[in-house]
């Protein structure tokens, strides 16, 4: 069987950023994929949809670790890569080939996904396990519990990626659980309450907080000459924020600091 030459592998890149903050523990390098099938209402990224962009750019994994490697000098004790989207299991066999090269040289990898492509068959789990085996850890978004309204939402159903909790959990994998709180689309009292019941089944949930909806993203659906469907959405107030933590019986950034640190 001839070995693969991951350097080479080579995947199509939207952007890096240099000193991400909030996209795992510590400063990240964070490395956004091209490519999403999700349609989310508040999405940030609306330009990493399509495969096909011309400002993205086909890379090999070795280009994007030895450009990370210049910022390593900042990453302190709990730092990293984090490779996010679009939807970066798109493209899978990048994602392999740059975490091994990653793990070889010691650095902690962190995947961000909304765990769509997940498929619980032998098939895909043989290249997914291959992806763990040098994932340290993985940011999981959940949308939306409701199907009904995750369909609202993203123009998906949640199936797949309620799947994918489960089998993290399965293995053991650590996760931080994250949902975007948007008012009069994900902020419903009675959803909040079950998601906060079904994180708590699963045995490998580090963190879970709430990310309150922002609208920074909203000048690039004008740019694409799409209709932003939050139009006039505000992000939601510190007593609906408080409301979703209590319900759902999460915490913020900031209480997760001051937990490891006390």
């Amino acid at each position: 069987m001839t070995e693969i030459d991951y350097r080479n592998v080579t995947g199509l890149v939207h952007s890096t950023e240099s000193f991400g903050a909030v996209d795992g523990p510590g400063i990240r390098f964070v490395v956004f994929m091209q490519g999403c099938h999700m349609r989310c209402q508040y999405c940030h990224n609306p330009d990493t949809w399509e495969l096909v962009n011309p400002n993205a750019r086909e890379r090999t994994a070795e280009d994007v670790l030895n450009e990370a490697l210049r910022f390593k000098m900042f990453w302190g004790r709990d730092g990293g890569i984090t490779v996010s989207g679009g939807e970066a299991t798109i493209q899978i066999d990048f994602l392999i080939a740059l975490f091994t090269l990653a793990k070889e040289k010691g650095i902690h990898t962190t995947l961000d996904t909304c765990a769509l492509t997940f498929r619980n068959t032998p098939r895909y789990l043989e290249k997914y396990n291959r992806l763990m085996e040098v994932t340290d850890l993985v940011l999981l978004d959940i949308k939306e519990i409701n199907p009904e309204q995750h369909r609202i939402v993203t123009g998906h159903s949640n199936k797949n990626i309620l799947a994918c909790a489960e089998y993290l959990s399965e293995i053991g994998k650590p996760v931080w659980i994250r949902h975007v709180l948007v008012p009069g689309l994900t902020d419903r009292d009675e959803d909040l309450i079950k998601l906060g019941e079904y994180v708590k089944t699963l045995k490998n949930v580090e963190r879970f907080e709430v990310l309150p909806y922002h609208n920074l993203g909203e000048f690039k659906w004008r740019e694409l000459g799409k209709p932003y469907p939050l139009e006039g959405t505000k992000p939601p107030t510190k007593e609906r924020v408080e409301n979703a933590k209590r319900l759902m019986d999460t915490e913020t950034y900031q209480d997760y600091l001051n937990r490891i640190r006390s």
